[in-house]
């Protein structure tokens, strides 16, 4: 626990007086009398039980003990300030944040980060852009987005992206209810029927391509190669095909029973999702505040890296 009796006005007077090496501009900085400052430094000495700082003609040298307590007491008030940056934000004009997902994380995991995040800032509007991995990453580091929640992609699509991992996901292959494969599962036949396919460039191609050497899969005549959540939905409960996707993306139909899982092991297939950023550039107080909802989500759904 943290002692009670240091004050802000400890920490800042004691930063002021490192920062410029000298009592009285320390003091002319803060608008206080030379004695006050001493007096306030001489007060957190005490109450830390250390000398934090020693006097010569050099003027004021730090001690070991106020190089350790310099360190952590400028990252608590840079902490502070951006709190306090954050809260001003949120009482001027809206901001804006621009989010790329991946249709795994738009159908599954972003209605409940969306709507934690709307609670912690309700003056932050939100643009979602959802899409395929290589084309929200190209957004990303033109600066059309601020960050991407996604599956890892290939290295050379990762160059100059910053990667964070959340979760881990799987893929599935997916059919309607009733399909004739849920009553005699059989992965090698899924070429008898029509397969939506993960392009090329999706970041789980690879996966899924080893998922398919793996289990001695072959040439699949009827391939139709989509990462549209929304023709996939629609045309696999119509039809007899084979829809290979990231779990994510089905998650409320295989819940609703509108969809079923194929009885096959996928754990193959996993793979990290994550937060993608730019590595030159700092969270701004909004992105700071998504991250938080993003973690909180995390540990309410019980998702683990």
């Amino acid at each position: 626990m943290i002692d009670r009796r240091i004050k802000f006005r400890h920490i800042q007077c004691f930063v002021e007086i490192a920062q410029e090496r000298s009592l009285k501009l320390a003091a002319d900085k803060l608008h206080l009398t030379q004695p006050a400052i001493s007096k306030t430094l001489k007060e957190l000495e005490e109450i830390i039980g250390a000398s934090l700082m020693t006097r010569n003609r050099a003027g004021i040298q730090l001690t070991r003990e106020g190089k350790v307590f310099l360190h952590f007491a400028q990252i608590s008030l840079a902490s502070l300030q951006q709190g306090l940056d954050g809260v001003e934000k949120e009482s001027e004009a809206r901001a804006t944040l621009k989010v790329g997902v991946l249709p795994s994380v738009a159908a599954s995991f972003m209605p409940p980060v969306i709507r934690e995040f709307a609670d912690l800032a309700p003056n932050v509007m939100v643009q979602i852009m959802d899409g395929p991995h290589g084309y929200l990453i190209e957004r990303l580091k033109l600066g059309e987005l601020d960050l991407v929640i996604g599956r890892l992609g290939r290295p050379e699509s990762m160059e100059g992206v910053s990667f964070t991992q959340l979760y881990s996901e799987r893929v599935d292959l997916i059919v309607r209810a009733g399909h004739p494969l849920l009553e005699k599962p059989d992965i090698k036949r899924i070429v008898d029927w029509p397969v939506i396919y993960p392009p090329d460039g999706a970041a789980i191609r690879p996966l899924v391509e080893r998922f398919m050497i793996a289990n001695g899969v072959g040439e699949i005549p009827n391939k139709i190669e989509t990462v549209s959540g929304a023709f996939g939905r629609v045309y696999t409960r119509k039809t007899d095909a084979v829809w290979i996707i990231s779990s994510g993306v089905v998650q409320n139909e295989t819940a609703d029973g509108h969809l079923v899982r194929l009885p096959f092991e996928t754990d193959i297939t996993k793979g990290p999702v994550g937060l993608m950023t730019r590595p030159d550039t700092q969270p701004g107080p909004e992105e700071q505040m998504f991250r938080l909802a993003v973690q909180t989500v995390i540990e309410e759904l019980g998702l683990r890296s």
